[in-house]
């Protein structure tokens, strides 16, 4: 049996103007595709963004159709390392088709680059937004997750949440192809629990429908989904609504943490409320914020009820007559700044958190503290490198306490001075290292094996003095190895010295070549030298 076709893709729009819910999306985006056509590109890329099933990926598709370009798509389901984007992609993105038209390059979840399978994948796909000849759509569910550079290579093109009569009107429009007779409050049903998401509505519409061909409102059995599909809703109720009871219980609902919610509701205020309406709004949230602030310190969560009840219930009594009309609601502004911010953040605690080490302190007292003095020392010439070597502090982190950018020649002349600072002290570091205990215990073996073993020279059996050995080198035929007169072998000194020097223990040469090997304190100064001129080279 055939596998059944997903109504998504059996119902994919086909064409620009079949993708529904945000016509200046759509009309940006044919502007950009125009302007590639003309040969005057805006930018060599766009970034489709917003909620998931909003019709990114469908208006990228429509557009290559619409425009007749050939198109090449890389998703999360590709491993889209730096070395597979540059094979698949960049060719794509460097070359007409054989018929010379343009060839769309699709770059899905661009927001969504992480962990070792997309390692590189970043730095790859900046450079060919840089460098396509091409069109590019890069297409994200989250903006600010995306680096900054790509974000300024790109033209941002935002995708909103498509309302629920739009969706229910899809959602009529595939009943009738499908030949399903279906229920207005249905339909309405599983558009409202979508929550703006086109794909989810039309998802739960071919569970609910498919096989039958009636469609009630007992059929439906979806459920929320999540946060961001139903936090609109209870906006509209705390707003709109006219019972504290109603606004409360909706937000217990809501799968959101009262310190989310509290943003949500401090942001859409202005959009809902106005004069005294708006003065007594915020006057509610501002004790909400003060009983969060109490959980906070003291980990008391039970006052988690008195916040809930003063952001809801509160806000929505402030009003002095019941307000009407439709209100764009939209997500904080403060987590896009967030967003924004991270990696100036990140910078700013990693230099806290040397700062610290070095002073002793917290990193939060560093973060509020010393962080103005360290750049002001910075910017002494003769201090400002030696303190960013003895810190560790990075391009970044310098810049920042300065209050510059990377890229400036007082902040390189700072970082190229520490690293070599740093670098001098660490071959110090090996050098006092290198001349430490080991060696002197390679200086004691040293006398001890050779030096004692000639003093007790004599007791060894049939050791010969040095004398005599001499006496052996210069008797004639001792090199050709021929037997030697006993003349030859026969000392200078009478017989009888020979037992004289037995008493006295040791040889006179040996006693010479003793002095000569005590003073051994200068060959440890002369290995010395020589591990130096190891570094040397």
């Amino acid at each position: 049996m055939p596998a059944a076709v997903k109504w998504t893709e059996k119902y994919r729009p086909e064409s620009l103007a079949q993708v529904l819910g945000n016509g200046k999306a759509i009309e940006d985006l044919r502007a950009w595709a125009a302007a590639w056509e003309k040969g005057a590109p805006i930018t060599g890329a766009a970034i489709l963004y917003g909620p998931a099933g909003t019709g990114k990926t469908s208006a990228a598709l429509a557009l290559a159709r619409e425009f007749d370009w050939d198109a090449i798509e890389m998703n999360a389901s590709d491993a889209r390392t730096a070395s597979m984007i540059q094979k698949i992609a960049g060719p794509a993105s460097q070359s007409m088709t054989f018929s010379g038209k343009l060839r769309l390059v699709i770059l899905d979840e661009a927001d969504n680059l992480h962990g070792t399978a997309d390692r590189g994948g970043a730095a790859a796909m900046l450079k060919l937004v840089r460098e396509t000849r091409q069109p590019v759509l890069l297409i994200a569910n989250e903006y600010y997750e995306i680096e900054k550079p790509l974000r300024d290579a790109a033209k941002g093109i935002q995708f909103r949440s498509i309302r629920s009569t739009t969706i229910a009107q899809a959602l009529r429009g595939i009943c009738q192809a499908e030949g399903v007779s279906c229920d207005p409050d249905a339909l309405m049903m599983i558009a409202e629990r979508a929550g703006g998401d086109m794909r989810s509505g039309v998802n739960d519409l071919q569970a609910a429908a498919e096989g039958s061909k009636e469609l009630k409102l007992d059929d439906v059995a979806t459920a929320e989904r999540d946060v961001k599909s139903s936090i609109f809703k209870v906006l509209d109720i705390i707003f709109k609504g006219s019972e504290a009871k109603v606004a409360l219980q909706a937000s217990y609902d809501l799968d959101e943490s009262p310190e989310d919610l509290i943003n949500w509701v401090d942001e859409n205020m202005p959009l809902a409320y106005g004069g005294e309406d708006l003065f007594q709004g915020y006057e509610s949230l501002a004790r909400a914020d003060i009983f969060l602030g109490r959980v906070s310190r003291r980990q008391n969560y039970g006052l988690w009820r008195y916040a809930s009840f003063l952001m809801t219930g509160g806000v929505q009594a402030s009003k002095a007559k019941p307000r009407h009309g439709y209100v764009a609601f939209r997500p904080p502004s403060l987590w896009r700044r967030m967003g924004q911010t991270r990696k100036a953040r990140s910078i700013r605690d990693s230099a806290a958190r040397k700062i610290a080490g070095r002073c002793h302190v917290s990193a939060s007292f560093a973060r509020a503290e010393l962080m103005g003095f360290v750049g002001l020392l910075l910017k002494a010439k003769k201090l400002a490198a030696p303190l960013a070597a003895e810190l560790g502090l990075v391009e970044e982190e310098i810049a920042l306490l300065l209050g510059s950018t990377p890229s400036t020649k007082k902040v390189q002349s700072i970082f190229e001075e520490a690293q070599k600072i740093r670098s001098a002290e660490e071959i110090e570091d090996i050098e006092l290292a290198w001349h430490g205990t080991p060696q002197h215990a390679l200086s004691h073996v040293h006398e001890a094996s050779v030096i004692p073993v000639r003093a007790d020279a004599d007791s060894i059996p049939d050791a010969k003095p040095p004398e005599a050995e001499i006496h052996e080198a210069k008797a004639p035929g001792a090199k050709a190895g021929l037997p030697v007169p006993e003349v030859a072998r026969a000392p200078a000194e009478p017989a009888a010295a020979k037992p004289e020097a037995r008493k006295r223990g040791r040889p006179r040469k040996a006693k010479e070549e003793e002095t000569k090997a005590e003073p051994r304190v200068e060959t440890k100064m002369e290995m010395g030298k020589r591990q130096k001129s190891l570094f040397d080279f």
